[in-house]
């Protein structure tokens, strides 16, 4: 969030946060790949059954490999994202973030659409201040009001 206050453009998975993101900035100033957060619970019950591309399965292989060096280091996080044991679906979201990178490209190539993006991301960011945060945390989960200063 605090990236588009800066004007950087978002490439994100349609969850979380960046659902508050979208009804703000649009989609169509972001760069948004794979399952939707309601086809998330569905994509994890079919567990061993979920397709992963080929292509996703070479990149994890390389980095087991240690083609990029440091395969100790992140022997942990392959043995998480391959097969049954992919939580995030970082393997089912690989085709679609691939296609969201290369939007992206095509758009930084062109420098009034990728500037016009920027500029409605960093006007649309408003809602994700931190003073608006804080303040309605404390509202609505602390349940506390502001002290103010006696002088």
């Amino acid at each position: 969030m605090k990236f588009l206050m800066n004007g950087c453009l978002l490439l994100a998975t349609a969850d979380g946060s960046t659902i508050e993101m979208v009804e703000e900035i649009g989609q169509d100033n972001m760069f948004l790949f794979g399952a939707k957060a309601h086809e998330v619970v569905a994509l994890r019950k079919k567990g061993p059954t979920l397709k992963v591309p080929l292509q996703f399965s070479r990149v994890v292989r390389m980095i087991r490999d240690g083609h990029f060096g440091f395969e100790d280091y992140f022997k942990s996080l392959c043995d998480k994202i391959e097969g049954t044991s992919d939580y995030f679906l970082l393997g089912a979201d690989f085709m679609s973030y691939l296609e969201a990178q290369a939007a992206a490209d095509k758009a930084f190539i062109d420098e009034e659409r990728w500037t016009k993006m920027s500029i409605l991301s960093a006007a649309g960011s408003g809602r994700f201040s931190s003073d608006r945060t804080i303040q309605e945390y404390a509202e609505n989960t602390w349940d506390i009001q502001p002290c103010r200063c006696p002088f």
